[in-house]
């Protein structure tokens, strides 16, 4: 009977809720990593080819740029009344608002890392005969990956946090439980899906810092004179 008290108490920290709600939690969880993976995802395919356009033809530049900036400027409940005459009441509604939004991160970030590749290392694998396509996988890709990673890991951060607000259509995953909770201020609810939010934006963080160090291991070696003071 203890266990109920916090549930009949409305205490923000309750096992019981824990207990009784754990499937609830799950899928709703499930629910808004679905929906930040296919949003990232998707914006990745989107991003790689805004930004070698605008690396590419520097006259689409400024318009590129100036696009993705423009739209994540408009505010979420805007942007998926915009979109919901072509989406409805989907989950493709709010996935399709999420990749719009990181496009600014992603596209700018690409251009940034491409746009850092030394030009030495551009005319040296031309030397070598790589071809465009060649010279963009094997030397320019590998080279700006730590400035891509880095895009990457915000625009997931930032797209956990705004996955939240598709719980406008029902499809926002532990934005859903937020907000069913706020009517009645159920402390237990809204304190453990906000948590939830936190640590899936923490943990995926964490595993894209992971992924980044595995493919540059480069930039784990340390200089020649740091080996040598210790």
């Amino acid at each position: 009977m203890a266990g109920r008290d916090c549930l009949v108490t409305n205490d923000w920290i309750c096992g019981e809720y824990l207990r009784s709600r754990s499937q609830e939690l799950i899928d709703a969880t499930v629910q808004h990593i679905g929906i930040t993976a296919a949003a990232v995802a998707i914006g990745l395919v989107v991003a790689f080819p805004l930004a070698l356009l605008a690396r590419s033809r520097p006259r689409f530049a400024g318009p590129v740029l100036g696009l993705t900036t423009v739209l994540y400027t408009i505010p979420s409940l805007a942007m998926f009344s915009l979109l919901l005459p072509f989406f409805g009441l989907s989950a493709a509604l709010v996935v399709t608002g999420l990749v719009l939004y990181s496009l600014t991160i992603l596209v700018r970030n690409m251009v940034a890392g491409l746009e850092a590749v030394p030009a030495e290392a551009r005319e040296a694998a031309r030397g070598m005969g790589y071809g465009r396509a060649r010279l963009l996988w094997e030397v320019e890709l590998p080279l700006a990956l730590p400035a891509l990673m880095a895009g990457l890991r915000i625009a997931t951060v930032s797209t956990v946090a705004l996955t939240t607000v598709g719980s406008i259509v029902g499809r926002g995953g532990l934005g859903n439980l937020i907000e069913d909770a706020l009517p009645s201020f159920f402390k237990a609810q809204v304190l453990t899906a906000s948590v939830l939010c936190v640590l899936l934006a923490v943990a995926a963080d964490l595993l894209l810092l992971g992924v980044q160090r595995l493919l540059t291991p480069w930039t784990r070696i340390p200089a020649a004179g740091t080996r040598g003071a210790h």
